[in-house]
């Protein structure tokens, strides 16, 4: 579950926001302004969180250098060419 609450609520009802993140495994948004700046989230899920990053980084990383000799506009050309043929066919 997710709960929505100003920073000034969260402050003052800080542990019941911990209980709910640690027991209950909820998640807490942080509003401030009536904008979304922080949100309180299980240790355990932010670890996994951190690893997909990570993963992620990695992914990208390889693409990139997988990509290298090709310039940008070639496989922005190529993308559009493609597309417009998917397109084309439907």
């Amino acid at each position: 579950m997710v709960t929505e609450i100003s920073a000034v609520n969260f402050r003052q009802h800080l542990e019941e926001m911990l209980n709910q993140v640690q027991y209950r495994h909820d998640n807490v948004v942080i509003n401030k302004d009536g904008k979304p700046v922080a949100v309180l989230v299980d240790a355990r899920l932010f670890e996994r969180m951190r690893r997909m990053q990570s993963r992620f980084n990695t992914i990208c990383q390889r693409i990139e250098e997988g990509f290298s000799e090709i310039p940008e506009s070639g496989g922005l050309a190529e993308i559009d060419a493609t597309v417009a043929s998917e397109r084309s066919s439907t």
